[in-house]
């Protein structure tokens, strides 16, 4: 089937799912209500960014478990990981401690059949050069040099300029071969959503059918993930290659989901904003006119939500950016695009990639178009390639590929498996009547969303102007948040009396996490055409005393289990369009780099950097050479007497002190969807 037969399919749907209608005439998912259905919502976990098999850099890097996989580890089943032994057994295993409730597989569109297409003697490209190079890299003795080869040769289409975005030989004129082959691959991947998906009354477990657009020119990281809200779906999973420029994959989607009166819903995720370079909230359409008003509905309507936190890092703000805010450099990875990550070469990442930065370009734009298209509520996921959605503890951090350390030539166990700068990954919470897949879908359309870094904090906010100050105390917290205002996502109801809005946010703490520090609250408005942001400490102590032994992990002092203030906005101007979200923020804890570190009793008094690498391929112990170089910061003596000047003209043992350290204890948080204000009129 080549590209112009796919197109005249485009005005087709296909459903694999048991659906049904009920006496109005409505599309139904599932036959009646969960049997813990509370119209006042509670809260539930899942992971929308999730790689397995079928993505092909996964596939690269040694990846061999299934979608059925995935969904076997959400619920709380343990699988195999990479590296594989020759004899096919992994030396690893790895299991989630709490099974999540809902979750979006989400394997990169690009190349979807070229794993397909590549390991079938029948396929038309199975003789093609690249396929040859990719059966050579499957081998058990193939060298990262001709992984390498493999991966740049096919994977690196993705980082072509749109205009000449084209799928390799090895797809045939026009895609052909991989684009037949990849519709099947896409129908299976629908297939085995729609099977995982709990319809009993138990209500245990929600599937979303889906997968990434992952555009990238020049690296520049533009990705999406598209989530369906159930086995009605687009004929084609649409790639980088097929639409190459976002607002076209959201027209697409549109047309032949949205508006095609069948049952279909869908969204897009933007994710890793801060790899973008920059360009990723450029004010400018493809054809490099501004923004019109049709264009910020669409992608107002398409991408209610972006993914604020995840294994490549954070995109929340950057230190210096807001304010004094000293919490902005959490996680911060010194990478700039996909490729700086992938090599591990430090590149200052720009502001423009960074979401609270956004928030203000949204309120300024808003004020010409009528129309905020970044009005973002905030998600957070894991970006795993080993098939491990919501696998984040910080203490059993095994990677998740993509970026950084290639998996299948994993060190032995107790070295590091990625690069130090990157991250656990995070969660997404939702506040939904159910877990089922209309309820939680709903969730993220209206934005009752939150996301965190990884523990299961839980945390609602609401936002009114009459609240009572002890609205804290009362026992229907949730109901009066309702009744009397707008929870995390909304925008605030029309304006009663002279008053400030108020804002009501309670937190608790994860049973299995650290206790609480405090909670915050970030306002962001324009004054004089300019954004400006204050950040409000609201309950808490941010000078409790709470620490961590970096030898041991052993966390000291003591905080609060939960948390619970009403803030009236103190410098409130009725006339300035405005946002408020809450920040919620644990004591600190180990890193997961402090984690093994200590585990490896790690001691770098004695330590000679370039005799450890030297060392390392013949010893097999790398945990001490990663533990002590200065970049992990944890060997800070060692950097003491160095002159970082002039890194390039250092020796490189020397050179590694002058690229910036991780932290050796973080404050894991989470960070709520927005409230928005509009003046009147």
């Amino acid at each position: 089937m080549s590209r112009r037969f796919a197109a005249l399919l485009s005005a087709f749907l296909f459903t694999v799912s048991p659906a049904c209608s009920n006496d109005e005439g409505e599309f139904v998912d599932r036959p009646g209500r969960c049997a813990d259905f509370d119209e006042l919502r509670q809260v539930y976990w899942g992971d929308t960014h999730i790689h397995t098999e079928l993505s092909f850099d996964a596939n690269m890097q040694g990846t061999r478990t299934t979608q059925d996989d995935a969904y076997a580890f959400a619920r709380g089943e343990a699988i195999p990981l990479q590296p594989y032994q020759e004899d096919g057994t992994a030396i690893r295993m790895a299991q989630i401690d709490r099974p999540l409730d809902f979750v979006t597989l989400s394997d990169h569109a690009e190349f979807l059949g070229t794993i397909t297409v590549c390991n079938d003697p029948e396929a038309m490209g199975y003789e093609s050069r690249q396929c040859m190079d990719y059966r050579t890299a499957q081998e058990f003795d193939a060298t990262p040099e001709e992984v390498g080869r493999s991966f740049v040769e096919i994977n690196g289409f993705t980082a072509f300029p749109p205009e000449l975005a084209r799928y390799p030989e090895l797809c045939g004129p026009d895609g052909v071969f991989c684009i037949d082959a990849g519709m099947d691959v896409w129908g299976e991947i629908v297939e085995k959503a729609e099977a995982a998906y709990d319809r009993s009354p138990s209500c245990e477990f929600t599937t979303f059918p889906g997968y990434e657009w992952s555009s990238g020119p020049a690296s520049r990281n533009l990705h999406r993930n598209v989530m369906f809200k159930n086995g009605t779906v687009t004929d084609l999973p649409y790639s980088y290659f097929d639409e190459p420029y976002a607002e076209d994959l959201w027209a697409r989607l549109k047309e032949e989901c949205i508006d095609a009166d069948r049952g279909c819903d869908v969204l897009a995720i933007p994710h890793n904003t801060n790899l973008s370079d920059g360009i990723y909230f450029e004010n400018s359409m493809a054809n490099g006119q501004p923004f019109t008003r049709e264009y910020a509905e669409l992608r107002l309507e398409l991408e209610p939500v972006i993914e604020l936190y995840q294994h490549k890092g954070a995109s929340e703000c950057l230190p210096g950016e807001s304010n004094s805010d000293e919490l902005c450099g959490f996680e911060v990875i010194p990478f700039s695009t996909l490729a700086t990550t992938n090599l591990n070469q430090i590149t200052p990442p720009n502001p423009n990639g960074f979401l609270r930065y956004e928030y203000g370009e949204g309120l300024k734009l808003e004020d010409s178009l009528g129309v905020n298209p970044f009005e973002y509520g905030i998600t957070a996921a894991t970006d795993t390639h080993i098939s491990t959605p919501g696998f984040v503890a910080e203490d059993d951090f095994k990677g998740h590929g993509g970026a950084g350390q290639p998996n299948r030539f994993l060190p032995p166990p107790d070295g590091f498996p990625d690069i130090e700068y990157l991250s656990g990954g995070g969660l997404t919470a939702v506040w939904a009547e159910e877990n089922a897949r209309d309820a939680i879908f709903e969730a993220f359309r209206r934005k009752e969303v939150f996301g965190t870094s990884g523990p299961r904090i839980v945390v609602r906010m609401f936002g009114g102007w009459e609240y009572p100050e002890s609205l804290c105390d009362a026992e229907d917290l949730a109901a009066q948040g309702y009744d009397g205002g707008v929870p995390m996502g909304g925008r605030l109801q029309d304006r009663t009396g002279d008053g400030a809005p108020r804002f009501v946010v309670s937190a608790l703490q994860d049973p299995m996490g650290a206790p609480l520090q405090r909670i915050q609250i970030i306002k962001g408005w324009i004054e004089g055409g300019e954004h400006q942001v204050q950040v409000y400490d609201v309950a808490g102590n941010p000078d409790n005393g709470a620490s961590v032994n970096l030898d041991t992990c052993m966390p000291e002092g003591s905080g609060a289990s939960d948390l619970c203030t009403v803030l009236e906005d103190p410098h409130f101007d009725p006339s300035e369009r405005a946002y408020y979200y809450a920040r919620v923020i644990e004591n600190p804890t180990c890193r997961w780099s402090t984690w093994q570190c200590s585990a490896a009793e790690y001691d770098c008094e004695q330590w000679d950097y370039e005799e450890c690498v030297a060392a390392q391929t013949s010893s097999g112990n790398t945990a001490l050479c990663d533990c002590c170089d200065p970049s992990a910061g944890l060997n800070v003596q060692w950097c003491d007497a160095v002159d970082c000047s002039d890194p390039e003209n250092l020796p490189a043992a020397d050179a590694r002190c002058c690229v910036p350290r991780v932290e050796t204890s973080i404050q894991e948080r989470a960070w709520t969807s927005p409230i928005w204000y509009q003046p009147p009129g």
